[in-house]
């Protein structure tokens, strides 16, 4: 049997990546990979266990035996504790982007990421999905999106579940992990080869999503 076709979404955080995928995913009856969410909670276990974050060989060591389990409906489950909410705090995004930026890291999940892709297909979204991990996707997507719209939609995802956040911090901390993806020696933050980039910064999601659909359509020859 050929492998599973595999549709990737890169681009930094909040361009609307993770809920134009999900939407993709759906829509194609596709299986879904957020590929943060495995650094996230990598990063929320080691900074439990006091691991210092440039640590990389025992980051990398924490990986392969962590108990995660992801639902249908979104949530994500860490030693049975629903961790849906605490991977999305401003720690852990800065902790994840720090350790996303070790060799030893992203190879240790660098496995643990493809054995997602399954029949009928994947949706995987990231910030090397099309560059590295699934470099023969059929179709890939670079989302981008001015800095400041970045960090009032941050701000507003955060307000809306109740967690504090001040908007130039968001801002700063945003522009500061830029450039830590853009400028890492591993698996740089830049469009994949052939990429199709959209700038989400004045399009609803309705309209990138439209948008994507008619691009898998016409690159898939349907």
């Amino acid at each position: 049997m050929s492998e599973a076709p595999v549709i990737t979404f890169d681009g930094p955080s909040a361009t609307g990546k993770g809920t134009i995928a999900g939407r993709v995913a759906a829509m194609l009856g596709f299986h879904l990979l957020d590929s943060g969410a495995l650094y996230r909670v990598l990063a929320l276990a080691s900074h439990r266990s006091d691991i210092e974050p440039d640590n990389g060989a025992v980051i990398a060591a924490l990986a392969p035996g962590l108990p995660v389990e992801f639902n249908a409906g979104g949530g994500i489950r860490l030693h049975g504790e629903d961790v849906s909410t605490a991977i999305r705090t401003a720690l852990v995004d800065e902790l994840a982007s720090r350790i996303a930026a070790l060799p030893e890291v992203r190879k240790a999940l660098l496995p643990w990421q493809r054995d997602f892709r399954r029949q009928p297909g994947l949706v995987a979204e990231g910030r090397d999905m099309g560059a590295v991990v699934f470099a023969d996707a059929e179709v890939k997507f670079f989302l981008t999106a001015s800095a400041e719209v970045r960090a009032k939609r941050r701000h507003k995802q955060l307000i809306d579940k109740g967690l504090g956040a001040r908007l130039p911090d968001l801002l700063r901390g945003l522009r500061s992990r830029d450039r830590r993806d853009e400028q890492r020696s591993i698996s740089p933050l830049r469009p994949a080869t052939g990429a199709i980039e959209i700038d989400t910064s004045q399009l609803s999601i309705d309209q990138v999503v439209d948008r994507v659909m008619q691009s898998i359509a016409a690159r898939r020859g349907g």
